[in-house]
């Protein structure tokens, strides 16, 4: 499970969500890949529409500074395997309800991850989620650069994966949240202004409601625990990880 929080797709977050939110209805524009149409959704409303989206976000920004970021992109990323668990368990069209399903107990995480009074589940948010199923080339990419694919094209694959914008402030428009803020606790008057917000731990949250959620059997290696300390551990710790996993 791959679960990012960045600035947005489009490389602004400072002004109007628009440019972002209709990024996001690509595949709507594209009535060849998708049969019927997409819409936004959150914990209890599957049909909103890009408007709707656009006008909540643009307007719950009471105190924001011109420079503050307005809202955040979170990107959800099933690997290929965990896609096809909930194919095999629920059907291609009932896979896409349990993602969906599975993305308000991300912002659910989300939303405690801050420890923030006030802050305590999805419902204390402002935010709304796209399901996409395809990915597509950009310049950036590898194959792009080698010639093997062009800019736009569809990659091969199951690609299925949902795309959330979050406002930057909290549904009442009167809390400031920011999962960008790493004080983690150390800096008691910043975290009691931003909330503490430690990215990895809501990482691998994710990977623990999806396992749970649908009975995955993840392997260790497939875990971003495993990953870390591959990455950045020391050598004692590689080797305990490489010896539970044998």
């Amino acid at each position: 499970m791959f679960i990012h929080i960045t600035d947005s797709e489009t490389g602004n977050n400072k002004g109007s969500c628009g440019q972002l939110v209709k990024y996001l209805e690509k595949e709507n524009q594209r009535p060849e890949q998708k049969k019927e149409f997409e819409y936004w959704f959150n914990y209890q409303n599957k049909t909103i529409s890009p408007q709707e989206v656009r006008v909540n976000i643009d307007y719950n920004i009471s105190k924001l500074s011109r420079n503050d970021a307005k809202f955040f992109l979170i990107n959800i990323c099933p690997s290929e395997q965990e896609i096809m668990h909930l194919k095999e368990c629920f059907g291609n069209k009932g896979a896409e309800e349990k993602l969906k399903e599975y993305a308000s107990h991300i912002m659910e995480a989300y939303a405690q991850n801050f420890k923030r009074n006030g802050i305590e589940n999805a419902k204390d948010l402002l935010w709304y989620g796209k399901l996409e199923h395809h990915r597509y080339y950009h310049h950036t990419d590898e194959e792009v650069k080698q010639g093997l694919a062009k800019i736009g094209e569809t990659k091969t694959g199951e690609q299925m994966h949902i795309q959330i914008i979050v406002s930057r402030k909290d549904r009442t428009n009167k809390i400031k949240l920011s999962p960008m803020n790493t004080s983690r606790g150390k800096n008691q008057s910043h975290s009691a202004k931003l909330g503490q917000f430690d990215r990895v731990a809501f990482k691998e949250s994710g990977e623990l409601i999806f396992d749970k959620m649908f009975e995955f059997n993840r392997s260790l290696e497939d875990s971003l625990h495993y990953r870390l300390i591959m990455k950045n551990g020391n050598a004692e710790k590689k080797n305990n990880s490489f010896t539970q996993s044998t």
